[in-house]
C-alpha cells in the first residue's frame, strides 16, 4: 500500500500499535485533508471547500446587488 510506505519508510515502530498510530495521525492529518484529489480538480479538500464556500458566498453577494433598488438622493 502507498500510504503505508509514505508514512513509515525509514521509520522503526516499538509496538505495532506505535506503528497503528502513525499511520491513522498521517492518514487523519495529511493525506485525506492536504493530499490533492484528481475528483476535485486536483485540489486538496481543503482547498476545496475553501473555494466552494467563497465562490457561494461571491454568488449571494452578486444575488443581493442585483435585487436591491438603486438608492436616489
Amino acid at each position: 500500500m502507498i500510504i503505508k510506505t509514505e508514512c513509515v519508510r525509514g521509520r522503526v515502530f516499538a509496538t505495532q500499535a506505535e506503528a497503528n498510530l502513525a499511520l491513522f495521525e498521517y492518514i487523519d492529518g495529511f493525506y485525506n485533508s492536504r493530499r490533492i484529489q484528481k475528483r476535485l480538480g486536483y485540489l486538496s479538500p481543503i482547498e476545496f471547500e475553501e473555494k466552494h464556500y467563497a465562490d457561494q458566498a461571491t454568488a449571494e453577494q452578486a444575488n443581493l446587488n442585483t435585487h436591491q433598488p438603486a438608492l436616489t438622493s
